[in-house]
């Protein structure tokens, strides 16, 4: 016996037979929002001044084209159909700006903390090559010593005592020794 079309087959999944219609939400969004951004403008509030005191007019002065008599039901219908689309647009464009206003505070956290990461390393390395230069000799003192030899090699032609490691001749009373008898004087 022959399978008829209408049964359903089990290993399939079932067809949606509703009407579906299916809205990215980054397109509406940013639908949302352009609109939202209009609706915040002198010109939506020109435009919608005009359309209040055009129909207004018309519904008061012409006589043959009252749709909307005097108590003006259906201009306060529109204003609250406008007010009613309005806040929920208004609504979901601010929590869009919130949600990249919190990725962009995410991003600058996270700059902000690799900057003082990279800061430290820079303060550190700084510190390093201070303490690396403080040990290498200058050409200030180099030149000084180098200087200190020059005289030193050329003193004993002129028949002058050598200086000592502190670069100074050594005073001649102090350089001579004591008699055996006599004793030091203690440092004052």
């Amino acid at each position: 016996m022959a399978e008829s079309p209408t049964r359903r087959r089990l290993d399939q999944p079932r067809s949606s037979r509703r009407f579906s219609m299916e809205i990215d939400p980054e397109t509406f969004g940013r639908l949302s929002e352009r609109l939202a951004r209009f609706l915040g403008t002198g010109t939506f509030l020109f435009w919608q001044t005009l359309v209040v005191i055009i129909w207004i007019a018309l519904n008061l002065f012409a006589v043959s084209y009252q749709w909307d008599p005097y108590p003006f039901i259906l201009l306060n219908l529109a204003f609250s159909t406008q007010a009613a689309y309005a806040a929920p647009l208004i609504l979901l464009a601010q929590n869009r700006q919130d949600d990249r206003d919190r990725i962009s505070l995410e991003e600058d956290r996270s700059r902000a903390a690799q900057t003082k990461e990279d800061t430290e390393f820079i303060a550190r390395e700084l510190a390093a090559l201070r303490v690396a230069i403080g040990e290498v000799a200058t050409r200030d003192y180099l030149r000084g010593e180098l200087e200190r030899l020059r005289e030193d090699l050329e003193e004993p032609e002129r028949g002058d005592p050598p200086r000592d490691k502190t670069g100074k001749r050594p005073d001649k009373r102090k350089s001579r020794p004591k008699p055996p008898g006599e004793r030091a004087e203690p440092p004052a």
